[in-house]
């Protein structure tokens, strides 16, 4: 059984492929240069490195090794965009056809012209379903009655964000917003929210976008994120149950507990 793999940065990319492999598919990786993990070589059957924007390449490259399906995996750094996209004629014409450039409309774009081709993305987690996150709250320490008022606000406050998909990240502290995650990622927000809060306990909060297609782009966690925020003080990670990935559990976990930081995940129906 062949899967195709459309691979940006990270490790997701990384864990799909080599779980793939021990499932008996055959994982023939589009993988963006720049992006994409060299460890991607070691895991799949075919590889092709292209540049973002080169639509007809990847096609060809798919259609060539009878891919059907495709998963979108990783993380594209966004300031990329201006210096490594080489946009091809096939790419020209969706832009032009999308009219909006969004990350959220972009993705369904792209989703809905690769189906047209015969190539259907499906679901990034359909062979890690454990990789998403579960509710509750997985740390000793539990956050504050203050602190969770702080939680619902700015969980609000994100959602709002999402919905004019700027970012899927936010900073809060002393009930006010201190950073929202704009092209810079989210370990630089973490960093701006934490130095502004000056180790009072910031809140960092992730979460998916309002009416997030679930096949890509979920927002992911992991060691690193708990690493980030005990660099620059922040104190609570607050994730959403079902809809947000999370790599590296029970690390992330035992750092937590090491560094005093509550990871709280909730849903929607949780926030009053």
């Amino acid at each position: 059984m062949n899967i195709g793999l459309i691979a940006g940065g990270g490790q997701f990319p990384v864990l799909f492929s080599r779980k793939a492999r021990e499932k008996g598919f055959t994982v023939i990786a589009a993988a963006i240069k720049n992006e994409a993990d060299t460890l991607l070589n070691e895991y799949t059957s075919q590889i092709q490195w292209s540049h973002i924007g080169q639509v007809a390449k990847l096609i060809k490259f798919f259609k060539s090794n009878g891919v059907t399906r495709t998963v979108m995996l990783g993380t594209i750094n966004k300031t990329s965009i201006f210096k490594d996209i080489k946009p091809d004629f096939m790419a020209l014409k969706l832009m032009t056809r999308a009219r909006k450039t969004h990350d959220d409309h972009m993705l369904k774009h792209v989703a809905r012209f690769l189906g047209e081709q015969g190539i259907e993305v499906v679901a990034s987690t359909f062979l890690l379903p454990e990789l998403i996150c579960s509710k509750g709250i997985w740390t000793r320490k539990k956050p504050d009655f203050q602190t969770f008022q702080d939680i619902y606000r700015g969980w609000a406050i994100t959602k709002e964000i999402g919905k004019l998909d700027i970012g899927q990240c936010l900073v809060m502290g002393g009930g006010s917003v201190l950073a929202v995650e704009g092209a810079d990622g989210t370990d630089e927000t973490i960093k701006r929210g934490g130095l502004l809060a000056n180790g009072r306990g910031a809140i960092v909060i992730k979460l998916s976008k309002p009416n997030q297609d679930l096949r890509f782009d979920l927002p992911t966690a992991g060691l690193r994120t708990i690493e980030t925020m005990s660099r620059y003080g922040a104190s609570t990670l607050v994730l959403e149950a079902g809809k947000t990935i999370c790599f590296d559990r029970d690390e992330m976990i035992e750092f937590a507990d090491t560094k005093k930081i509550s990871i709280v995940v909730l849903d929607q129906d949780d926030i009053p």
